[in-house]
């Protein structure tokens, strides 16, 4: 009876799976090459872009010509920018600034 059940889950959870990834794989790919013209973004930029991550998030619900994560971008240091830039919010908001009460 317990083994019915266990076997009936994996059936399930398996069939999601299979629906996933055959669902994702009808996904349109987005064309970039326009947007690696121009300016490169670098750590600063990452930073900049982390810190203001918020509101291009909400801003990407109004406006199609918003992004979160820019795509001409030099690689590791524009992400590791963006990395600190993003956490910096945890930072503001957490016990880190207040101290220990």
């Amino acid at each position: 009876m317990k083994s019915t059940k266990i076997l009936s889950a994996i059936i399930i959870i398996f069939c999601i799976f299979s629906c996933v990834v055959l669902l994702s794989a009808c996904a349109d790919k987005e064309v970039v090459t326009d947007c690696l013209k121009g300016h490169t973004y670098g750590f600063f930029g990452g930073l900049w872009h982390g810190i203001i991550a918020p509101v291009d998030l909400i801003g990407m619900l109004f406006y199609d010509d918003v992004t979160l994560f820019a795509q001409n971008n030099n690689g590791f240091w524009y992400g590791f920018g963006f990395l600190i830039g993003s956490g910096g919010w945890g930072l503001v908001g957490g016990r880190g600034i207040a101290g220990k009460r």
